[in-house]
């Protein structure tokens, strides 16, 4: 199954490393937050990838082409010069980089690269800039089993966040953590059939009108998924990260055995 991952956002809200690399090429680590969510479908055997580019789309390809195995992996060097892996991290990746439009929706970057998808009855979609443990044969069970045009998890906003409960003159009835109350939002992983792009039109962002028409025909479901989830939209949620990895807590590495 191919995994289309949009790679073109500036990242705004980290704008220490979004002005010379996109918001995927940000480092957790020796590798970029795409570097981690990649192994994570290629551990389940997703190892085809469409990487919809936009804003410094060079970095991502220059990466990539020039890609050392040696940063992540044991090897053996002999003669000073000779370099014998010991495994490898992408030799059996598939990798098409696409330029989908440097100020593109994700709506649009889907769209403009419909024909590296053609004959692919489902493939797999993501934003690119979150992480999770979330044991992905099961997501796919579940839509395979609900038999619709699309899926996606949803999950439960961070623990710093909180809901707010006013009554009509605006009064604080009630402030409940996120964790504790039924709220959830679009955590970013995708699954979809072939007929989504019957449902999009062009210049139109993904989860709004193409989403709406799905609901009105009942062709959406969510998953919810109360395991690890986190995304990377400001410097604090890398900082996390970044602490997860360096003390090898890192859950979303399932290919080490990370898996709570």
């Amino acid at each position: 199954m191919k995994v289309v991952l949009f790679c073109g956002g500036q990242g705004l809200r980290l704008r220490d490393y979004s002005e010379s690399v996109p918001k995927p090429m940000v480092p957790i680590g020796y590798r970029p937050i795409l570097w981690h969510l990649m192994k994570y479908y290629a551990h389940y055997g997703h190892t085809d990838f469409i990487l919809c580019l936009g804003h410094r789309a060079d970095a991502v390809k220059s990466y990539f082409r020039n890609y050392d195995e040696t940063v992540t992996n044991d090897f053996t060097m002999t003669g000073g010069r000779e370099i014998k892996l010991a495994n490898s991290d992408i030799h059996s990746w598939n990798i098409t980089f696409v330029d989908t439009g440097f100020g593109s929706n994700i709506g649009q970057r889907l769209l403009r690269v419909k024909e590296h998808l053609n004959g692919e009855k489902e493939f797999l979609a993501n934003y690119s800039d979150n992480l999770t443990d979330l044991p992905l044969p099961m997501f796919l069970d579940n839509f395979h089993r609900q038999n619709k045009v699309a899926s996606f998890m949803t999950v439960q906003p961070p623990q710093s966040f909180h809901v707010i409960q006013t009554d009509a003159g605006g009064c604080v009835r009630a402030i409940t953590a996120a964790t504790e109350s039924d709220l959830w939002i679009n955590g970013g992983f995708f699954a979809f059939k072939q007929e989504i792009f019957d449902y999009i039109e062009e210049g139109e962002e993904l989860v709004i009108e193409p989403f709406g028409r799905l609901i009105a025909k009942e062709q959406l479901t969510a998953y919810k998924y109360s395991g690890f989830w986190a995304c990377m939209d400001t410097f604090k949620e890398k900082q996390r990260l970044d602490d997860l990895y360096v003390q090898n807590l890192a859950p979303w590495q399932v290919w080490n055995g990370c898996k709570k």
